[in-house]
């Protein structure tokens, strides 16, 4: 909770809390990044690199959600970047796996609390076609199939929903 205070004040011009924040930061991501890779100077890098993303991807932080959850996601988008240009397959110990599984998961559980908070913004008809279009996968003929609606109609309200959700993500609830 210590660093999202932290987040919250510099969003608001505390520059000094911003310093506090961005130095609090850095130990953690070292240890994030260091878990993960076995060169410590990659490591280093990629901690500059969070904090440089951090430093621009500011304004998109939504003071509503979990302040780590969104660390987590630029720090992970980071060192997946970091693979990617060194066309690197990481091995994990098996021993380790069921650490990075309850990671994924947690972050899995957070990012799916976050669709519902933003479903239940919806109305209830706009909410099951985007659960059952884009969630379970159900296809355009089986919604109308089940709604009662053409397929143009399941398209182009699967199209609103989306379109207002897409308009809600970084509004206050």
């Amino acid at each position: 909770m210590r660093l999202k205070a932290l987040m919250l004040a510099a969003l608001d011009g505390d520059a000094a809390a911003y310093r506090a924040l961005l130095a609090q930061l850095a130990p953690h991501l070292r240890a994030f990044f260091m878990r993960r890779l076995a060169n410590g100077a990659d490591a280093e890098d990629l901690v500059q690199e969070t904090l440089i993303a951090i430093h621009a991807k500011r304004a998109t932080y939504d003071r509503s959600l979990p302040f780590t959850a969104w660390l987590h996601a630029i720090a992970r988008h980071k060192l997946i970047d970091h693979f990617r240009r060194g066309k690197v397959r990481r091995t994990l110990p098996l021993e380790e796996a069921d650490s990075v599984f309850a990671e994924e998961e947690a972050e899995a559980v957070g990012a799916r609390r976050d669709v519902e908070v933003l479903l239940a913004r919806l109305p209830e008809s706009k909410r099951e076609l985007v659960r059952k279009a884009k969630i379970e996968g159900l296809s355009t003929a089986e919604l109308a199939e089940q709604t009662g609606l053409s397929e143009s109609g399941v398209k182009v309200g699967v199209h609103r929903a989306l379109k207002a959700l897409s308009a809600m993500i970084g509004q206050k609830p």
